[in-house]
């Protein structure tokens, strides 16, 4: 049974007449940018996962570099990435000048643990790896302390990549992204993402130095605290106080600002998290249970203990070779029957400029999860009956 009706992308954002109306109102405000909505949405987002500070940002990946950066990484410094993520989770340390150690994954999960951190560390030998950035794969996160207390046996920062994840909860009920047990997380607001921003970012932390320096680099490095300027002489009037214009830059920074546009749709689509995240949820037992009868063939995301994730993506294991088909054909034979798929993701460390950069380090979990992995549709607005299309496609597509 294959089914028919409308396209069902992978993943689709859900934007609704509450997120018109708050795009609307800035529009029609004195400011579109570096207003008020910016700090409001910041707020929320400290509000919604317990971290002290957020520093809104115009893309994850700009909130990679930053953070990269306010930890001082650089030229001499390397960095342990999970091979198993998208390119800009290795491209932001890159940025900064450091170079990246591949990690290998977990074989089912594709997330990054204690052990695979170990392994990556043995084959860094000479040199000064500073930091780790782990990545909450799929809406998952492995243990977040037991990483952070092997990544603090080895003197290491971490910086989790939360872009997959913001609605997930770990362990006792600790939010991702209240950096319990790291130094900053990275999320991301792209209209696949749970909250859309059309494209946007931001980074958490707890250590005030930190997000003051992210503040700082986001907007070109520029200093407007009076208590920060180094010239007495053009920062402050002769009758006293800080001339009210000026500001000064002590370090090059970016024009990575998010503006007030992106942020009152991100602060709109905010409110909306948990039901956004309970509905992702619900199609995802869905899934689990209509593709029960598929197994071996098909298998769901495997589940990590202690995690309740928010599944951005659901990302089935199927075995093309027993199935006699390429993975190619069965999103071909999807497509035609109006269902989208796709793959997350083919191994960085198997890039180009990666690969001449490092040679390819054999990574057998990365390279077993990327052989596997299809990502099926799931978005919110999604029916129950969308995801029994699904199934019945995938089930004539891989002649099952």
């Amino acid at each position: 049974m294959s089914g028919s009706g409308p396209a069902l992308p992978y993943g689709r954002h859900l934007i609704e007449d509450d997120d018109v109306a708050a795009v609307a109102a800035v529009l029609r405000s004195d400011a579109l940018t570096t207003g008020p909505v910016v700090p409001a949405f910041e707020a929320a987002l400290c509000e919604r996962t317990g971290a002290r500070f957020a520093v809104a940002c115009g893309s994850a990946t700009a909130g990679l570099h930053l953070a990269s950066l306010a930890l001082g990484l650089g030229p001499g410094d390397a960095v342990v990435v999970p091979s198993l993520t998208f390119l800009a989770t290795a491209n932001g340390p890159r940025h900064a000048g450091a170079e990246v150690v591949f990690a290998d994954v977990d074989p089912d999960t594709g997330l990054l643990g204690p052990r695979e951190l170990e392994e990556a560390m043995r084959r860094a030998t000479g040199l000064r790896v500073r930091a780790v950035f782990p990545v909450h794969l799929n809406g998952q996160c492995a243990d977040p302390a037991a990483l952070q207390a092997a990544a603090r046996a080895h003197g290491l920062h971490v910086v989790e990549d939360a872009c997959h994840a913001l609605g997930a909860d770990y362990g006792d009920g600790n939010p991702v992204g209240g950096c319990r047990h790291a130094d900053m997380a990275v999320f991301s607001f792209h209209p696949v993402k749970a909250v859309a921003m059309g494209e946007g970012g931001a980074v958490t932390a707890n250590d005030p130095a930190l997000a003051k320096r992210l503040a700082r680099l986001r907007s070109h490095g520029m200093v407007r605290e009076s208590e920060d300027f180094e010239s007495a002489e053009l920062g402050f009037a002769p009758e006293g106080g800080a001339n009210p214009w000026y500001y000064e830059m002590h370090e090059p920074g970016f024009n990575y600002r998010a503006s007030d546009i992106q942020c009152a749709l991100g602060l709109s689509q905010l409110r909306k998290l948990d039901r956004f995240v309970a509905r992702r949820r619900a199609l995802a037992d869905r899934y689990d249970a209509l593709l029960a009868p598929l197994a071996p063939l098909v298998l769901p995301p495997a589940r990590v203990a202690g995690c309740h994730p928010a599944w951005h993506l659901y990302a089935a294991r199927i075995d093309f070779a027993a199935a006699k088909r390429s993975r190619a054909r069965v999103m071909n034979e999807l497509r035609a029957r109006g269902v989208g798929s796709q793959v997350h993701y083919l191994p960085v460390h198997l890039q180009p400029y990666y690969r001449h950069r490092y040679g390819a380090p054999e990574l057998p979990g990365a390279r077993h999860y990327y052989e596997r992995c299809l990502s099926l549709p799931l978005f919110p607005a999604m029916g129950d009956e969308d995801v029994d299309r699904v199934v019945g496609a995938l089930r004539d597509a891989l002649g099952a």
